[in-house]
């Protein structure tokens, strides 16, 4: 199974229900992007806690191809056209599509893991001061 592509949504601080925008950026973007290539797609919508506030991430995949080369920029430019949207506006596309069959998924929250690994082999081989141990 192939992992797709991620998209971060990032919202500004104090907008009014916050995960309800998220999520109907979500799926209305996958939604619109299923609706454009006239094929299935798989997608979940994150909440991230832990890293930076306000954080939202819409993962989609097709279910038959690891590899999609145009997915990514469809969607980027999708994803554009609904950020100018109000959340009345949001609503309301989704109300409409979930009255023509869509079913939009659920707001699924995950913890992101802050790496702080790092790996003294690569200190070793260009540190600040360039070749060598420090």
């Amino acid at each position: 199974m192939s992992r797709g592509i991620d998209v971060g949504i990032y919202l500004r601080p104090g907008i009014p229900d916050e995960p309800f925008v998220a999520g109907a950026l979500g799926n209305l973007a996958a939604l619109e992007l299923e609706r454009e290539r006239g094929e299935t797609l798989e997608w979940q919508v994150l909440r991230v806690e832990g890293s930076r506030p306000h954080h939202y991430r819409l993962v989609v995949r097709h279910p038959a191809r690891a590899l999609d080369l145009g997915l990514r920029g469809n969607l980027g430019r999708v994803l554009d056209q609904l950020s100018a949207e109000s959340s009345e506006e949001l609503r309301a596309r989704l109300r409409t599509a979930v009255a023509a069959g869509a079913k939009p998924v659920a707001l699924r929250t995950v913890r992101d893991e802050v790496d702080f690994w790092q790996d003294d082999f690569w200190t070793f081989l260009g540190g600040p001061m360039g070749f060598g141990p420090i």
